[in-house]
């Protein structure tokens, strides 16, 4: 899979960790159009993007790439149904680490793990929340499980089970 420009792919299941601390990027309402445009339908062409914003694919390619190259956009994946994929249940597990835990030890030991989605590390009572799919609820109490034998530090964890989700880029349910 390519994106817009032929640049900037990301993967289906690569890996990346940010600490979200990066300087903003300052964007106007054309940017914002055209990153509401590929966060609905990343495989849109450049002269489509173009037509939308009423901009020639010039300007328009340029545009996306300096987004790209900030770094605003990091990447054009794909989104599936993990019901389809056999691995319907899907939730969402908040870890508490003791006080001399490394984040970033938990962090690459639930990323090894094929069942989690994202680790997120937070401020407040809340260390972590990892987001995971799996095919039922056995399986869901072994992720768990492994999470709480193997992950370093990990002093506690309570799991919610997701009934239904929404994502900005899809359409409302």
């Amino acid at each position: 899979m390519s994106s817009p420009t032929g640049s900037g792919v990301t993967v289906e299941g690569s890996a990346a960790y940010s600490c979200g601390m990066s300087a903003p990027v300052h964007l106007d309402s054309v940017d914002l159009q055209i990153l509401e445009l590929l966060r609905a339908d990343g495989r849109r062409t450049v002269r489509d993007i173009a037509r939308l914003v009423q901009l020639s694919p010039a300007p328009v390619r340029r545009r996306i790439t300096r987004l790209e190259e900030s770094g605003v956009i990091t990447g054009y994946t794909i989104t599936t149904d993990q019901a389809k994929l056999g691995q319907g249940l899907q939730a969402v597990t908040e870890l508490r680490f003791t006080g001399d835990t490394d984040i970033h030890d938990i962090v690459e030991f639930a990323s090894t793990l094929p069942e989690v989605d994202e680790v997120l590390t937070l401020t407040g009572d809340v260390d972590a929340l990892v987001r995971l799919h799996v095919d039922n609820v056995d399986d869901l109490q072994k992720v768990v499980n492994r999470l709480r034998r193997k992950g370093v530090g990990v002093l506690q964890t309570k799991t919610l089970i997701v009934i239904a989700s929404w994502q900005r880029g899809t359409s409302v349910p």
